[in-house]
């Protein structure tokens, strides 16, 4: 059973907001009322959800005392009711639960999306294409926008490094479940024993930050011009065009040479520069705020191996998973059906977190 002074308190707290936003004096500040708006759409359902499982909680109450006290007819009436207000009274309790499980603001953010080569030469940069392209599908799946934002074509085909940014909506709270090793077993096309190689590549995935989430002081920037190259080095440009931005205090790197003009490829460099560092801050606050639950995305547990593709054996394992949702048929999620492995991840991340409820 739920609480129900944590629900008071919730109740408490939209009536509170409705008093505040017919307040002449907060009505005159126009971001004092777009954040009370923001609250008060938060809290809107919920509220009508919990009026609604206390209203039920009160009529079994009710119907309760009729069965006690009642005789007869009117009695088998009662618990008639009784019976069918109790079968579902679980599934609102549930549904009320889902409701209250907290949310991470970063999930309805867009997302940039790195994917770099691992361990396995030539085959591991075949691979980060692979996934690079099953991401874009699933994208496509997904109605969302992608764009490359910085690539280095491998030698032998693939990418050694691709950053993408997918812009839709709940982007982030769907993506960040790809962070993590990803591993590949198959036969490489240039391997004419047959063997079977294991390769790897690894994918961080993080909230595109806006302007107001991470403020770059411009003194702490360095900016580098250079031609864009193609692979093996060859110069593909005859301007000056691609750009590398260096945060000076923590020394991190972005270059973007995917535009033709300089001025796109700084403006991109920037997002990536200013989501990296909003990484950053996220994973100092998420360290600082509890060591023993970081979350998976964006802390050090980037290094675990989360997936395995098994050619030969035309199967995808996830590791995080256990049972039946573990394995998955590799050509589904090649072609970018990964919605039943992040369903799965999402249902054990809401299990946990109702279990601390």
């Amino acid at each position: 059973m739920i609480e129900l002074e944590k629900l008071e308190k919730i109740k408490r707290r939209f009536e509170e907001i409705e008093q505040l936003m017919a307040d002449p004096e907060v009505a005159t500040d126009s971001s004092r009322m777009q954040e009370l708006g923001r609250e008060h759409g938060e809290l809107r359902d919920v509220v009508a959800a919990i009026r609604t499982y206390e209203n039920l909680l009160q009529e079994k109450s009710d119907l309760e005392e009729l069965v006690e006290t009642e005789d007869g007819e009117m009695k088998d009436l009662a618990q008639y009711e009784l019976e069918e207000l109790t079968a579902r009274l679980p599934s609102v309790e549930h549904e009320l639960k889902m409701m209250l499980i907290p949310k991470d603001p970063e999930d309805k953010k867009d997302a940039i999306v790195e994917i770099r080569a691992g361990t396995g030469g030539d085959e591991a940069a075949l691979f980060a294409g692979d996934l690079f392209r099953l991401y874009t599908k699933f994208a496509e799946k997904k109605g969302w926008k992608y764009e490359v934002m910085e690539i280095a074509e491998g030698t032998q085909g693939g990418f050694k490094e691709v950053v993408f940014g997918v812009q839709g909506k709940g982007v982030f709270g769907t993506f960040k479940y790809e962070s993590g090793v990803h591993r590949v077993q198959r036969v490489p096309e240039t391997e004419s024993s047959g063997r079977i190689h294991t390769s790897a590549a690894t994918v961080a995935v993080l909230p595109e930050a806006e302007e107001v989430d991470v403020d770059i002081n411009p003194a702490d920037i360095k900016i580098d011009t250079f031609r864009a190259t193609g692979p093996g080095g060859q110069s593909v440009n005859t301007t000056d065009s691609a750009v590398r931005i260096t945060h000076v205090p923590t020394d991190t790197v972005v270059s973007c040479q995917d535009e033709k003009s300089q001025h796109k490829n700084k403006a991109k460099a920037m997002r990536v520069l200013r989501s990296r560092l909003y990484e950053k801050k996220l994973e100092a606050q998420r360290k600082e705020r509890d060591e023993a639950r970081r979350s998976q995305v964006g802390s050090g547990d980037r290094s675990a191996k989360i997936r395995t593709y098994n050619f030969p054996q035309d199967r995808v394992t996830d590791h995080r998973l256990e049972g039946s949702e573990k394995n998955h048929a590799l050509q589904d999620i090649i072609d970018g059906d990964l919605d039943p492995i992040i369903n799965a991840l999402r249902a054990e991340e809401n299990a946990e977190r109702l279990a601390n409820l």
